[in-house]
């Protein structure tokens, strides 16, 4: 192994983890937070988002965005951040020599953020919501439409950013109450990749974040699994050339004995153009554009998803070459070299993770907010016992017509023949 793991934990509970890559050239420091949408009510959705809007505002010791910034790209770094459903993070690449100047900028932006210019920030991400919805203000965004179904009644259906009426009434004692329960030693891990040691990291770390109150990591109500009822199907209508469209089976958690064989399951339907489903309908027969499959986890629950995007035409004919593809899934059709091929690529990709110091804080820095990481080897070594008679246990198990749900946004004249096809799925699902 080309790489050594450290963690030690603060007196504030803050968890710092160090990969040490001493044959690596560029350093990332990221820090993690378990707080998101899932962590909201209807009434303050949107409050994660715009407290990463607001960190970028200016902090203590970094006045405003300007002086925030200038500082970290004279490092080789650039400033940013990300919030999801069940997590936020804020990270910056740079050079060995700026880590201690990127984890003082990072953890004075966590802690001690001026908080100002709320109300310039409401108008920007409602400008941002608009990528999401019509003309008449409908969301016609899939992720969003596919979650509100998968967990309704439940805090995973509600949109990252919150909706229009939930930014606009959000106020500074919003933003200070979530801020204050979510940004606390117990809640946040910070890790660092690249040529460093541990000690260098801690000493820096235990500086920077010297202000972080102490406090217990957020827990969330698991999701009740969608009842097997289906297939279901949205379709919104929308003027526009193509329809795009998700199908979505409720699959399991990240770290469930499972996992690692839908991931596999996933590679051999779309692992590059040689595989089954861009090959099929892309490749083949021109049906689409685009056609992908995915797996989005987290810690207590997972989908097991395929992405596309068609002529209204052809909405039909790619949802029947999509059902007969995992037909032959559930049929254990998969020859020993198409399997053998998914493995190697799946452990090339285990391999190549390893040469990304982004890569490596997010294994083993972002997964540290539930878990400890599991190490590369022991990854590979699940991978390679999987066997044709699992997979095909699991496509059997997981890819059914029971489980499955459509959301289609697009012309209306892809919608009956495309619902015709969803109703017949146990034709080519057997």
């Amino acid at each position: 192994m080309s790489f050594s793991v450290s963690k030690d934990v603060l007196p504030s509970g803050l968890t710092v983890v160090t990969i040490e890559t001493p044959h690596l050239h560029s350093v990332m420091c990221a820090v993690y937070v378990r707080v998101g949408s899932r962590h909201e009510d209807e009434r303050t959705n949107g409050v994660s988002h715009m407290l990463e809007h607001l960190f970028f505002r200016g902090s203590r010791r970094f006045p405003d965005s300007v002086r925030m910034n200038a500082a970290v790209e004279a490092q080789g770094g650039n400033l940013n951040g990300v919030t999801m459903r069940d997590s936020s993070y804020f990270y910056t690449p740079t050079h060995a020599d700026g880590v201690e100047v990127s984890l003082d900028i990072l953890g004075d932006m966590l802690t001690r953020p001026r908080l100002t210019h709320l109300d310039t920030e409401q108008r920007i991400i409602l400008e941002e919501m608009l990528d999401e919805v019509d003309e008449k203000g409908r969301d016609v965004d899939v992720d969003n439409l596919t979650k509100r179904i998968l967990y309704e009644g439940h805090p995973l259906s509600m949109k990252i950013a919150g909706t229009p009426d939930s930014v606009k009434a959000l106020n500074l004692r919003d933003v200070r109450r979530h801020f204050e329960r979510a940004y606390v030693g117990g809640n946040m891990v910070v890790a660092v990749a690249g040529p460093v040691t541990s000690h260098r990291v801690l000493t820096a770390a235990t500086k920077a974040f010297k202000h972080l109150p102490p406090g217990a990591r957020l827990a969330e109500e698991a999701p009740v699994e969608l009842k097997p009822t289906g297939p279901r199907f949205k379709y919104v209508t929308l003027d526009e050339a193509q329809v795009e469209f998700r199908m979505s089976f409720p699959a399991v958690r990240e770290d469930h004995p499972d996992a690692a064989g839908l991931g596999l399951l996933r590679r051999v339907l779309d692992d590059g153009l040689s595989s089954r489903l861009p090959h099929n309908i892309v490749e083949k027969r021109g049906l689409a554009y685009s056609v992908g499959a995915m797996i989005e986890t987290f810690h207590d629950t997972g989908t097991f998803e395929i992405d596309g995007a068609s002529a209204p035409q052809n909405l039909a004919e790619v949802f029947q070459e999509i059902f007969r593809t995992l037909g032959t899934l559930r049929a254990g059709k998969i020859a020993p070299e198409e399997l053998r091929r998914a493995k190697t690529r799946f452990a090339m990709h285990l391999d190549f993770l390893q040469d990304s110091p982004s890569e490596l804080c997010g294994w083993f820095g972002g997964v540290e907010l539930y878990r400890p990481a599991e190490s590369f080897a022991k990854k590979k070594a699940e991978l390679k016992s999987l066997t044709l008679k699992h997979l095909q246990h699991l496509a059997r198990t997981y890819l059914t017509e029971e489980r499955l749900v459509t959301v289609a946004v697009g012309p209306r004249s892809g919608k009956k023949k495309a619902e015709k096809v969803l109703r017949r799925a146990a034709k080519w699902l057997r």
